[in-house]
């Protein structure tokens, strides 16, 4: 037990030094959390401050909020708990093997101090369920115990809008993506939208109505959501993105434009004060979809100058998926959209020394979307080399058990083949028409832009992730 709390004590060292000497700027926007704790009436508003960052994925800022407020109160248990919920990331990638020993050490932290009331105490078992037996247990399996345990306490305390919130992105979190229903969203948003009177700054409910709608089908529904997050908590870079999340699917621009260009802007300014000579994550995220929205307009300069500053970056603040999508999409993109074969062909993973063994699915994003698709040019050879490397990333995932990433890696590496018959000229009526063309032509196709025009909008044939 003492090892799990010296473990917690040193987070790291960055963050050891910013506990001391962060400060807030007084102007920030985050929105506002009221989340009633038992703790020092001036940790308590460090607590909704940190809340407030959490609700906006503003993971490492919130955690180590937290932990500055574990040292002006050193017997808040929620300041542990709330350095527990930064270390899990609900609709994001599973945790690392660091982040959930952390993450355990905030957790037996809080129980060894002990929440002052019984809903304290619930929500600490809550995150408990979460972390317990992490190096045993998977992470679905883990996440799905967190969700019974909030239904728990949303249903306990009925007229605790945090625990109707966290209970909200629970179910978001386990949420299956092969569910075309889209059962467990559509009950988050109906949590959320019953929240919003009482709670219109609230950045947590706007930020979930997004990913509750964040799909094509429903896309319309979050519209006014997306409008409204970015303005209740312009401070963080991700408030400012994930709007446009549903400006993409409605193909709406000029609006992801500017919304990922402020996240961008949030993004390199915040990274500079914490890790100089850095990228940040946030930032490459929303440059892959500013790069998709200038594609879509046909502002192929506009894109190219985004694609070259991210060619300069080395070093990105987090190794995260989102920053390993947008160092492999970026580039296949371009050339794709622009119909640039041969450029696509001559595609390599950048940057070299990043830790792509760990993330197959953007290896094979980069692969299938432009060094396999270099059969266009009768590259057929070369192209079946590629599929067989979708291929051996299509069997690690799977015996990762990751099914859903894996099938759709399966699909990639099919597509690919049936471009390489195309290709050789055995597929007119064979695979090609089978497998490619109804993916192709059964999307919406309007305001396609001509190969040889410049002037109208498209909607993109690739999928945006």
């Amino acid at each position: 037990m003492a090892a799990c709390f010296v473990s917690l004590l040193c987070l790291s060292p960055a963050l050891a030094q910013e506990m001391h000497t962060h400060q807030h700027d007084t102007a920030e926007k985050l929105g506002q959390v009221n989340f009633t704790v038992s703790c020092r009436p001036a940790a308590r508003r460090q607590f909704n401050r940190a809340t407030a960052m959490l609700h906006s994925f503003w993971y490492a800022e919130s955690e180590k909020a937290y932990a500055g407020l574990t040292k002006s109160d050193p017997d808040c248990a929620m300041a542990y708990w709330g350095i527990a919920m930064s270390l899990f990331h609900p609709v994001w990638a599973p945790g690392t093997s660091e982040e959930l020993q952390r993450g355990r050490a905030a957790v037996e932290k809080a129980k060894s101090i002990g929440g002052k009331t019984q809903r304290e105490k619930d929500y600490i078992a809550a995150i408990e369920a979460f972390y317990k037996d992490s190096d045993k247990l998977p992470h679905v399996t883990r996440a799905l115990a967190y969700e019974q345990a909030m239904e728990r306490v949303y249903l306990g305390y009925p007229k605790d809008h945090e625990a109707a919130i966290f209970y909200a992105l629970s179910l978001l979190g386990t949420a299956t993506p092969s569910d075309k229903t889209y059962e467990k969203q559509k009950q988050a948003a109906a949590i959320l939208n019953k929240i919003l009177p009482a709670e219109p700054q609230h950045p947590g409910v706007a930020h979930y109505l997004i990913h509750s709608f964040d799909y094509p089908q429903l896309a319309q529904l979050a519209l006014p959501a997306a409008r409204r997050y970015a303005k209740i908590a312009p401070s963080s870079p991700h408030a400012l993105h994930m709007p446009s999340h549903i400006f993409t699917r409605l193909g709406l621009w000029p609006e992801s434009i500017q919304s990922n260009l402020a996240s961008a802007e949030a993004a390199r300014k915040h990274v500079e004060m914490s890790h100089p000579g850095f990228a940040a994550f946030d930032q490459l995220h929303a440059m892959d979809y500013l790069v998709y929205a200038y594609l879509q307009g046909a502002q192929d300069q506009e894109a190219r100058k985004i694609l070259d500053q991210i060619n300069t970056f080395t070093k990105v603040d987090s190794e995260i998926f989102s920053a390993a999508y947008a160092f492999a999409a970026v580039p296949a993109r371009y050339a794709l959209e622009r119909r640039r074969w041969s450029e696509a062909a001559q595609i390599e993973l950048h940057p070299a020394k990043f830790p792509w063994d760990q993330l197959s699915l953007c290896r094979s994003n980069n692969l299938f979307r432009a060094r396999a698709r270099r059969c266009a040019k009768q590259q057929s050879a070369a192209a079946r080399i590629d599929a067989e490397k979708l291929s051996a990333i299509q069997h690690e995932l799977a015996d990762a058990k990751e099914k859903y990433w894996a099938d759709q890696v399966e699909i990639q590496r099919e597509l690919a083949v049936a471009w390489i018959l195309r290709a050789e000229g055995k597929g007119r009526r064979g695979s090609y028409n089978k497998c490619v063309q109804p993916w192709l032509w059964k999307r919406p196709l309007k305001n396609i832009r001509l190969p040889l025009g410049r002037s109208f909008p498209r909607v993109s044939r690739w999928e945006n992730c």
